[in-house]
């Protein structure tokens, strides 16, 4: 494992050699949770199998529900009962999921889904890589509303992001999604444990105001309300149904639907500039940009150092938050370049986003792949050089 310290209170510190689903499950602990409710489903089962172990050694509670649905019940009520909490699942569990990710939206219950992504649909490819999910994190429950999903490519990114996305979901208020996939889930690398002290802990935020005077969903200015939980008294009221300030639905009607949806996506929307995070090389002088995320991000950097190579002004911008999207970025880069090239483990996704937001001003050419394996160099590198040929269109599709 490499080198190693336990801390009085069982945290991990140090160096170590761990695979990606280990990272996460490293990292959500050090990130303070202490519960986790899931299911066993490839490729995710290994986050749960970690936290099964560990948590019992800090403190927490490890619950194996019989499904997905009440996976993420279970995980719901913990954090209304105080706890930070997680799950974490794949394709198919994924969508079971999807319902009661939008009770966690609208009860603005903070938590954690891991979905380690692998090749679909339907039951696909279980123990090999995809990346087909990513518009269903986006759109997958019904309604309006904006979500938080970070995506990242390494196992030492998914134990930083891990512990992000937990300070995220405090924060906000909101359930956060961490969109790895297999190849980073399965993958062995150099993970190193910070001090705890070291770590970023986002406390959640508590009501100011004395219980007879606490209304559980009025918001505080940046549209996130101060958050009781039950036991310490104050009157709480947790409903699907669209609520007023006090969490009931006795007065809904439209202007209630409309006061409540509107803060829901506000909250997220209002505060992209903390939550986008992204990563640049030589995007700036570039002619063209290769957008990618997760796994494919990391693949894109050799055909981008192999089109510099000949002479070609690339630069890579990788999506750390793929939702909510970087609109504003693409925007501005669009009139600057010539293209962006988008290889993704799907039929095409993301590259639609970058498509409408470069409007027209520049081409969008996807790299598709359908799962089961990584892109090879060539394929990226001749997208790369097709964005400058005459014969290029916007949202051509590289073979």
């Amino acid at each position: 494992m490499g080198r190693r310290r336990v801390s009085n209170n069982g945290i991990l510190q140090g160096s170590f050699f761990m695979d990606g689903d280990t990272a996460c499950a490293e990292g959500a602990i050090c990130a303070g949770c202490r519960f986790f409710g899931g299911y066993p489903i490839t490729p995710a089962t290994e986050i749960a199998e970690r936290m099964a172990r560990r948590l019992p050694q800090v403190g927490g509670t490890y619950i194996q529900m019989e499904d997905e649905i009440a996976s993420i019940s279970a995980v719901l009520g913990a954090s209304w009962a105080g706890t930070r909490a997680m799950t974490a699942t794949s394709g198919p569990g994924f969508s079971l999921m999807m319902e009661n990710l939008g009770l966690g939206i609208i009860t603005e219950t903070p938590c954690v889904l891991v979905n380690v992504q692998r090749g679909g649909p339907s039951t696909g490819m279980p123990t090999l890589v995809g990346q087909g999910d990513m518009m269903q994190a986006r759109w997958g429950s019904h309604g309006p509303y904006e979500t938080i999903a970070l995506s990242p490519g390494s196992p030492q990114e998914l134990f930083d992001l891990t512990i992000r996305a937990f300070n995220l979901a405090e924060k906000y208020r909101t359930p956060v999604l961490v969109m790895t996939d297999e190849a980073v889930g399965h993958m062995t690398e150099r993970v190193v444990i910070p001090p705890l002290e070291e770590i970023e802990y986002y406390a959640r935020r508590k009501p100011q105001v004395p219980p007879n005077g606490y209304l559980p969903y009025r918001p505080d200015p940046d549209g996130v309300p101060p958050m009781a939980c039950a036991g310490e008294g104050y009157r709480i009221h947790v409903t699907g149904l669209t609520h007023n300030e006090k969490g009931y639905p006795d007065t809904v009607s439209v202007e209630t639907q409309q006061k409540l949806v509107e803060r829901l996506i506000r909250k997220i929307r209002a505060n992209q500039d903390d939550i986008i995070e992204l990563r640049e090389d030589q995007v700036e002088e570039a002619d063209v940009v290769v957008v990618a995320y997760g796994i494919s991000a990391r693949t894109a950097a050799r055909p981008v150092r192999m089109a510099r190579e000949m002479g070609l002004k690339v630069g890579l911008l990788k999506l750390v938050t793929v939702w909510p999207f970087a609109e504003e970025r693409i925007r501005e880069l669009a009139p600057k370049v010539e293209g962006f090239v988008v290889p993704e483990i799907n039929m095409g996704q993301i590259a639609q986003e970058v498509e409408r937001c470069a409007g027209g001003q520049a081409q969008t050419i996807l790299v598709p792949h359908a799962g089961g394996g990584l892109h090879h160099p060539n394929d990226v590198l001749e997208a790369i050089k097709r964005v400058t040929s005459p014969q290029s269109t916007s949202a051509e599709t590289s073979p």
